[in-house]
């Protein structure tokens, strides 16, 4: 083996750690020269429209948001194990996924591949046992990547870096150009984590719960393959809301405020509110409309046709039937998702650029 064989292996053996070492770690000379003049010039447009304001009171949302407010492993924040999920249907994805991969080994990170995906040589594969050892998750994909990444870490509390390569992006909103700069920034610590809170969702049957499960977004109850409307009583804290005859029942996040729930004309939260949105897909009377809960009480679901089951989505997933035996249960969940964002986002800027909020045209 070559001299320079021999100083790369050293180099992945023995990982350093991210601190001094960290600031000599420079984007590839080739990912520069990738970015676009466009990509440019909408950089440089941003900074010079950014208000005035949003410069003075950045320090006060900081603040806000001190460490003070993080779970013990982010305050102290220094990542070696990095988990990375990729589209596998997009080859761009695969193939950014596999030179960041490289790129991290390179610079003494131990990089982690999601199951079922392979990256390069010398990555570990993520497994339930493995789980607990990985403190980052880049995510590049689109927004159905993300979801199941956080899937994927069953409430654990490391945060994702979602790099858009899908249509939208709403979740994973850096873009690929900036996938390098954005890695180094979270590294650097110049990147802050944003709390989006989740719901958990357990079904029981006879008393006795049968399945549980977390959602970023949503749970939605459906009727599946069914001609007929679905029928459920709604209660809040023990009391009924009321029943409802519809298509389906969505019950979202604040975060999941802009997905189904909003194509089926439900509210837009910001992702700081502390609620549960309940939105009717086609309902049968004009007078059912969308409900605002706060997301400390319990809402249950009962299925009131009883010759009949429907299905359980959780973020797109389907998760199984309910019965009329069955009652459904969702509540926020006891823990935060954490999502990596520039310190200048802006949540109205991001509906302006990705769902085309307010304009008229």
């Amino acid at each position: 083996m070559s001299q320079t064989g021999k100083r790369k292996t050293s180099r992945r053996s023995a990982p350093r750690a991210p601190g001094g070492a960290a600031n000599k770690i420079r984007e590839p000379a080739s990912l520069r020269e990738r970015a676009t003049r466009r990509a440019q010039e909408r950089r440089r447009t941003t900074r010079k429209a950014l208000p005035a304001l949003a410069a003075a009171n950045r320090h006060k949302r900081s603040d806000q948001r001190s460490s003070a407010n993080l779970p013990e492993n982010l305050k102290a924040f220094s990542p070696k194990n990095i988990g990375i999920m990729y589209r596998p249907q997009t080859q761009d994805a695969i193939d950014q996924a596999k030179e960041l991969a490289s790129w991290l080994q390179e610079h003494g990170f131990r990089v982690y591949s999601a199951p079922g995906q392979r990256l390069v040589r010398g990555c570990s594969q993520l497994t339930k046992r493995n789980l607990d050892d990985i403190e980052w998750m880049i995510v590049l994909g689109g927004d159905g990547t993300y979801l199941r990444a956080v899937q994927l870490l069953e409430g654990r509390q490391i945060p994702i870096l979602g790099v858009n390569m899908g249509s939208l992006g709403f979740l994973t909103e850096t873009r690929v150009e900036e996938l390098y700069k954005s890695v180094l920034s979270t590294i650097h610590k110049k990147m802050e984590f944003r709390p989006r809170a989740m719901l958990k969702i357990t079904v029981a049957r006879d008393g006795k719960v049968r399945a549980a499960f977390l959602a970023l977004n949503d749970a939605v109850i459906e009727r599946g393959s069914s001609t007929h409307l679905i029928s459920l009583a709604v209660y809040n804290e023990g009391h009924l809301v009321g029943e409802i005859k519809a298509d389906a029942l969505i019950v979202a996040s604040p975060t999941g405020s802009t997905a189904y729930n909003l194509a089926a004309g439900g509210p837009i939260l910001h992702p700081d509110v502390r609620a549960i949105v309940l939105t009717p897909v086609c309902p049968h009377a004009l007078t059912t409309r969308p409900l605002i809960f706060p997301d400390d009480q319990e809402i249950h679901f009962k299925l009131l046709t009883t010759d009949k089951t429907v299905d359980l989505t959780i973020d797109g997933r389907y998760c199984g039937e309910v019965t009329p035996r069955d009652e459904v249960t969702i509540t926020r969940h006891e823990r935060e998702h954490f999502v990596i964002r520039k310190s200048s986002h802006n949540y109205f800027t991001l509906l302006r650029e990705k769902l085309k909020f307010g304009e008229r045209d």
